[in-house]
């Protein structure tokens, strides 16, 4: 007969603490993008093309469609956060969220716009890239 595991009460709080700092983290970064929406933009759009992830036309319309991007995370309840975000949460082992929500739009998304020419790299490759510039900006 398998035994059945019943954590101690010590480990449940230590437990609750954990998931409890790590919400309170990503509630906290998607609060902060209102004040660096203009740079962070910036600074991703080129960085993807920089590192020649993107291909584009236009540099400034990759800019404001990231921008539109962030504008609406700081808006969007845990729920459509995490649905945006499903296909590409386990692509690193403790993800930030802003990186996470603005790969899952480069890769799903960004694709159909009209001034995007092609996107390469692996969703790790796209998803490194923009976790360097954002956690310049982000707690």
């Amino acid at each position: 007969m398998a035994k059945v595991f019943r954590p101690s009460s010590c480990e449940s709080n230590i437990l609750s603490k954990i998931e409890s700092s790590k919400e309170h983290a990503r509630r906290k970064a998607i609060k902060a993008i209102n004040d660096h929406i203009e740079p962070l933009s910036n600074s991703v759009a080129m960085k993807l093309i920089e590192e020649e992830l993107v291909e584009t036309t236009n540099k400034d319309g990759l800019q404001e469609q990231i921008g539109k991007c962030l504008d609406s995370l700081s808006h969007l309840d845990d729920f459509e956060v995490d649905y945006q975000v499903a296909p590409v949460r386990n692509i690193v082992q403790d993800p930030h969220i802003v990186s996470l929500y603005l790969t899952s739009f480069v890769i799903d998304r960004l694709i159909n716009y009209k001034d995007v020419v092609d996107i390469f790299g692996s969703d790790e490759d796209i998803y490194i890239c923009i976790n360097k510039q954002v956690v310049k900006y982000l707690p």
